[in-house]
């Protein structure tokens, strides 16, 4: 059966490229690491790494045992940190993942309560573009917790943060700023070219999927590699952009208006299995001090909506 310390061999020769390498970093002998290998290929059945005359590559069965040795090594990780803080929250780390936009307009003032209140405790911050990624990195054990659209098919605990609303961009000349401040049809805007993200953004896919909705087709002016960069393209005036509300800061010089129908989504954290006294500490502030939906868009909101 493979060992931890094994899998740890695998993972490090294959990052570094080279036996000789990894053993420096194992602190360990080049013939020890070798044949802890062979011992790993012999348990699992076949070859893992392939030898190159300058580089070593993972074989096929080597790249299928990757990602599970990996997670294995990040969960023995996570379980020894576990325990090391299970006395209280004076120490240890804490994991969490999310996509970009989370990170941007949700995650900076929960973070700033939560080192005023536990300081010895590191926040690692792992991100990323699609809601799919996030799920299945959580599900591989690469963080606690994760905080994201409502991941789908999930087993573990699932807490609703609240209901994020998306908001269309525009620079404040716009011809549309000469019209009633009222939801706006994104069929409308059809013939523009628009701000879109990226590929593989999972913003990417909301945006076309609402606008098939709509019954067009977003033509590109641009593609923002950054989410933070679409309301700044926009408001100068490249294309319209539909951007979560909560990443649009109060003093944005932009045209903003609500788009009708409402474009909305449904955050979350949620957990592999029941979390940790840690784990749940932060989630129950997380739940406190996310806003989701702030204060100047709810104004907006209010302000846009049609009159009795």
């Amino acid at each position: 059966m493979a060992t931890l310390r094994q899998l740890e061999y695998l993972v490090t020769v294959v990052d570094t490229g080279s036996f000789t390498q990894a053993a420096e970093l194992l602190h360990v002998t080049q013939p020890a690491l070798s044949h802890q290998i062979r011992a790993l290929e012999s348990s699992l059945g076949g070859p893992l790494l392939e030898r190159l005359p300058r580089a070593i590559r993972p074989t096929p069965m080597g790249r299928a045992v990757l990602p599970h040795a990996r997670a294995a090594l990040a969960e023995s990780e996570r379980l020894h940190t576990a325990a090391r803080r299970a006395a209280g929250l004076e120490g240890g780390e804490l994991e969490v993942a999310t996509v970009y936009s989370v990170s941007l307009g949700i995650l900076p003032p929960v973070l700033r309560a939560w080192r005023r209140r536990h300081p010895g405790v590191r926040i690692r911050l792992r991100e990323y573009p699609h809601a799919d990624q996030l799920q299945a990195a959580m599900a591989a054990g690469q963080a606690d917790l994760a905080i994201g659209p409502s991941p789908a098919g999930w087993e573990g605990p699932v807490r609703d943060l609240g209901i994020e609303e998306f908001v269309i961009v525009l620079p404040s000349d716009d011809p549309l700023a000469d019209t009633p401040a009222e939801p706006l049809a994104l069929g409308a805007l059809a013939d523009r070219a628009w701000v879109r993200y990226a590929p593989g953004n999972g913003l990417a896919d909301l945006l076309d999927q609402v606008c098939r909705q709509a019954g067009f087709q977003p033509q590109t002016a641009v593609h923002a590699e950054q989410t933070s960069a679409a309301p700044l393209l926009a408001a100068a005036g490249l294309g319209p952009a539909l951007v979560p509300a909560n990443i649009v800061p109060s003093d944005f010089d932009g045209l903003l208006r609500l788009p009708d129908p409402p474009v909305r989504r449904t955050l979350t954290a949620y957990t592999r299995t029941r979390p940790d006294p840690l784990t749940t500490t932060f989630a129950d502030l997380l739940a406190r001090q996310a806003c989701v939906v702030p204060a100047h868009i709810q104004a907006l909101a209010t302000a846009q909506s049609p009159a009795p």
